[in-house]
């Protein structure tokens, strides 16, 4: 055969994983920065919880049920009386429930965000958004990540509330053993809207990170194009830290409130009617400051936690197009022979 009739033709080597190679790479990233965030920073979440459902001296206007609630002077003064009271252990109760909702959490999020974020691009990554469509995308992923886990963060908070003065003998339906444990027992007594106690203020908390995830691809794109570089041009950690830290905290002070809000309605030791009630009481007995308990903490485990999160995750993502780039470069030369 003639060798000027061949055509060498470089064709591309069949993917090994269609879903890794698009999103299902986003979710395996969030879900490993939410698991290392959670495992880290969980202690703070417990004290922030705890901050957050305390009225304080204006505690006695509602029912509380069950064990007396603890009160602390500050951060440390949470963290001395938890450990003397309860251990080491006691500053992870309610990790279980943790990890699993922030890995499904932020695994979640990211494979809906990047999804919702690739349409609108209409599979052009290199082409800006803007504000208020990475907004919209953020709160679509937001909407779909908050019903699936819902049930996860109510075990959550609960098993975080369960003082040292609570337990099966005191009182056994308030008490869980565990993450399984506690689910179970909110549907069997409190049926599915149990589990989902909080889903009302969480729709208001899609706010959260749809300002989140806007400052922060903002951010990104304002600072490639300041350097002339395309929009999707991987970073560096120090980049990624900085944008992930000024977004966390920018969107977390705007809408800290619902997450007070949220917190007392999953209280299992405290009953209101409904988010209107809360915010009537909170307003009445606490003042503006009440829907602010729990800040201070909250600060300090979320912009950590978020930098960690958003780290592993940009780090994650940048090993799988660099693999994808390798796997490119090496692809073999087949010959096909027209003769």
């Amino acid at each position: 055969m003639d060798d000027n009739a061949r055509k060498i033709l470089r064709l591309p080597r069949p993917r090994t994983s269609v879903l890794w190679d698009g999103h299902l790479s986003h979710m395996v990233a969030g879900v490993s920065g939410g698991v290392v965030a959670t495992l880290v920073l969980h202690p703070l979440d417990l004290v922030k919880i705890r901050f957050q459902v305390s009225e304080g001296s204006a505690g006695g206007h509602g029912n509380v049920v069950g064990a007396a609630r603890p009160e602390y002077k500050g951060i440390v003064d949470a963290f001395r009386s938890i450990k003397q009271s309860q251990g080491m252990m006691g500053l992870y109760q309610g990790v279980t429930p943790n990890v699993w909702g922030a890995g499904l959490s932020w695994g979640l999020y990211f494979f809906f965000y990047n999804g919702v974020k690739t349409w609108m691009q209409e599979g052009n990554t290199q082409k800006p958004l803007g504000p208020l469509k990475n907004m919209l995308a953020a709160s679509e992923a937001g909407l779909l990540t908050l019903f699936l886990t819902n049930p996860i963060w109510v075990t959550k908070t609960r098993m975080c509330l369960q003082y040292e003065g609570n337990s099966p003998k005191t009182n056994s339906n308030t008490y869980y053993k565990g993450m399984l444990d506690g689910l179970l027992k909110i549907y069997k007594l409190e049926g599915i809207r149990g589990l989902y106690r909080g889903f009302v203020p969480g729709i208001f908390g899609i706010s959260h990170g749809a300002l989140q995830f806007m400052a922060y691809e903002e951010m990104k794109t304002l600072f490639n194009q300041y350097l002339n570089r395309p929009i999707d041009y991987r970073l560096g950690t120090s980049e990624y830290l900085t944008f992930a830290a000024l977004s966390k905290i920018f969107a977390a002070t705007l809408t800290y409130p619902y997450q007070v809000v949220r917190s007392r309605l999953q209280d299992q030791h405290r009953s209101y009617n409904g988010v209107i009630d809360v915010l009537k009481q909170v307003w009445r007995y606490e003042g503006w400051t009440g829907f602010y308990k729990g800040l201070k903490p909250n600060l300090l485990r979320v912009t950590p936690a978020c930098c960690i999160t958003f780290v592993v995750y940009e780090n994650i993502i940048t090993y799988s197009k660099k693999r994808q780039e390798r796997e490119s470069r090496t692809e073999p030369e087949v010959e096909i022979d027209e003769s």
